[in-house]
């Protein structure tokens, strides 16, 4: 409960979870931060997808951004580009509310919502764990979502409920989580450095952690930026793992893990294969961050004048 002389809504630090905002009001944020996040930059990601397929048909090649996004476009139609989105609509929403909800309360016990004091360890720390429970969550229907932004996957799934029975059938529950170990991989070290990267960036640039909006989303986008190229190469070999039952390679469908899938890329497309598609992805991730946490904040802030008001 706010105390009759509390402080204006800015004085409190960013990072922090104010004592008068509630555990759902905070997942309540952190859906539509996901959501925000997600929908925003699809035909980027859709085209980044394209990029690292392996060995993919002549008439499904993509070189570049410019030219992936007219060849889906005119290929295919202007809305292939959005093919897939419910399913991360569907997905996002929840995965960023454990998020959200895991990376206050583990930052909280650990220690590190002091304003004014810079807390990398406790920012990585409750990232990664954030990042582990979510992708729990999220793993499955981001399969689905890249089996629906594949070449000519109109033919194969008319929706997400028919892409999740068709991979079920066909691969078994486990067609759904054969990446989920290479996406921890990838987004435990890229929550991490997002987040030791924004910390000192944001420190830097705002020392008293009050809330600026401008700061909120520099930091933010260089942070991501930054861990989007650094782990773009798992981001690779999770695409082969999560479209290799599309495939008509014996080799390639028969792909078990992340080591395995390291393997097979270097053998066919040298060490330039691991970073396919990194241009999208950073493209993408840049305002994506800046997206999520400017609307998780905008969402917290009015969560907290609502309850001011009402103390």
């Amino acid at each position: 409960m706010a105390q009759p002389n509390a402080e204006p809504v800015e004085e409190y630090d960013y990072e922090g979870l104010p004592p008068n905002f509630s555990l759902l009001q905070n997942m309540t944020a952190g859906a539509f931060a996901g959501i925000a996040e997600h929908t925003v930059m699809y035909p980027i990601d859709a085209i980044k997808t394209r990029m690292q397929i392996l060995n993919p048909t002549p008439s499904a090649v993509v070189n570049g951004m410019i030219q992936g996004g007219y060849r889906i476009a005119t290929g295919e139609g202007v809305l292939s580009l959005w093919r897939g989105m419910s399913s991360v609509v569907v997905g996002a929403g929840p995965a960023h509310a454990v998020y959200f909800a895991t990376y206050e309360a583990v930052k909280h016990l650990m220690g590190g919502n002091q304003a004014g004091v810079h807390h990398p360890l406790a920012a990585a720390t409750s990232g990664a764990c954030a990042t582990i429970a979510s992708d729990a969550l999220m793993n499955p229907f981001d399969v689905i979502k890249q089996r629906m932004q594949i070449h000519d996957s109109q033919k194969m799934y008319k929706s997400m409920a028919d892409c999740a029975r068709y991979v079920y059938r066909s691969e078994g529950l486990s067609a759904f989580y054969v990446s989920y170990p290479t996406t921890l991989s990838m987004t435990v070290p890229f929550t991490a450095l997002q987040f030791l990267a924004y910390e000192s960036i944001s420190t830097a640039m705002n020392p008293t952690k009050t809330y600026d909006p401008l700061t909120h989303c520099a930091a933010g986008g260089v942070a991501g930026g930054f861990a989007a190229a650094l782990t773009t190469p798992m981001d690779v070999v999770k695409t082969m793992l999560q479209t290799r039952g599309t495939a008509n390679d014996p080799e390639l469908r028969n792909v078990n893990g992340f080591l395995e899938g390291c393997r097979l890329l270097k053998s066919r497309e040298g060490l330039r294969g691991f970073f396919k598609g990194v241009r999208p992805r950073v493209v993408t991730t840049m305002p994506s961050t800046a997206i999520c946490w400017s609307a998780y904040e905008a969402c917290k802030a009015y969560f907290i004048r609502q309850n001011d008001s009402v103390v």
